[in-house]
């Protein structure tokens, strides 16, 4: 691993919404339906027989069976004089074992920085961006690369994936906000994914999805023009997929793609239907230390006003050629 940005021994920022300094208060035994948590990604971890749970908001979660949480933790800290600012937010991020290390996967906003302004929409400085760490639950802190994506493009919900090169590869959305037609991109990581390499590549639009709609200004029901965090598997025949998460009208879904080449190249092939009830959305999928595949995702809706995000477990098949999201898993 190259050389971490700034020295351990310097003061970094503690990254959230939150004051500098802040530190939640850490309960023990927390069920899973008792925690507020949009899009969490669980890491089963074999080194530690521990599961851990990231999200939305630079904290963490850990746990021994799924049942049964303690947290919030604060994992994630950042160079107070980069890009992000002192205190960026903290969106989707995800955790990834590789090569002996463990890497947080997140998107980072700075709110202090307009990067444009499109109808009528101040579009802040967002990018999905790579911390590191020695062990799973951190802490997770720079590498050498101040920048991995454009800086004038609002990019988000990164994720990690090793193609058939044996390559490296983040796998993210831009913001719809500004092309008003969400992007599916690919670009290539560094071997210690310190930073990117090359040019990113378009795998596919919003607009490709059958299943996602909305009603437009003159009432006509179109494509959804968002794309929201993707996924990557494999099934156990070897067919490469994608989950990802739009709108079908009011409901916050999740759908599926599948690689025709069996690459992140493609070409992206979506499904007719969503997979997940409606809403419920922005999911991952993992092994539970017995061998089952559970999807991890949150439900979402409005409670007088106010959006409420629960961590949810599904079981899933993947023994065909295409997975099957079945009942809600409850440990």
């Amino acid at each position: 691993m190259k050389k971490i940005l700034v020295p351990l021994l310097i003061l970094l920022s503690v990254t959230a919404t939150f004051a500098q300094g802040w530190k939640p208060e850490v309960k023990e035994n927390i069920p899973l339906d008792s925690i507020r948590l949009s899009d969490p990604a669980i890491l089963a971890d074999k080194a530690t027989s521990t599961y851990y749970m990231t999200g939305t908001g630079g904290l963490l979660w850990k746990s021994k069976d799924l049942a049964k949480w303690s947290g919030p933790y604060v994992v994630a800290k950042t160079d107070p004089e980069s890009w992000m600012g002192p205190r960026p937010m903290i969106w989707a991020a995800e955790l990834h074992q590789y090569k002996g290390k463990y890497y947080y996967f997140a998107t980072f906003t700075n709110r202090d920085v307009v990067i444009d302004n499109v109808k009528g929409n101040a579009i802040n400085r967002r990018a999905s961006h790579v911390l590191v760490s020695d062990k799973a639950e951190g802490p997770y802190v720079p590498m050498e690369d101040e920048t991995y994506l454009p800086a004038d493009l609002p990019t988000l919900d990164g994720t990690f994936w090793v193609d058939t090169d044996d390559k490296p590869y983040m796998v993210y959305c831009e913001e719809w906000l500004v092309n008003w037609n969400g992007t599916m991109e690919k670009i290539e990581l560094k071997p210690d994914l310190s930073g990117t390499i090359g040019q990113r590549k378009i795998m596919f639009f919003a607009y490709d999805s059958p299943w996602s709609k909305e009603v437009d200004q003159n009432g006509r029901t179109v494509p959804n023009k968002v794309t929201d965090g993707p996924y990557l598997f494999k099934t156990q025949t070897g067919k490469l997929g994608m989950i990802w998460t739009s709108w079908v009208l009011s409901d916050y879904v999740q759908g599926v793609a599948y690689s025709e080449s069996g690459t992140l190249d493609g070409p992206w092939v979506q499904q007719k239907d969503p997979i997940t009830p409606p809403n419920f959305g922005h999911g991952m999928l993992f092994r539970t230390f017995e061998g089952k595949l559970l999807m991890s995702v949150h439900s979402h809706k409005s409670v007088n006003g106010r959006y409420i995000r629960i961590p949810h477990l599904f079981e899933v098949d993947d023994s065909g050629d295409k997975i099957v999201v079945k009942s809600p898993y409850h440990p």
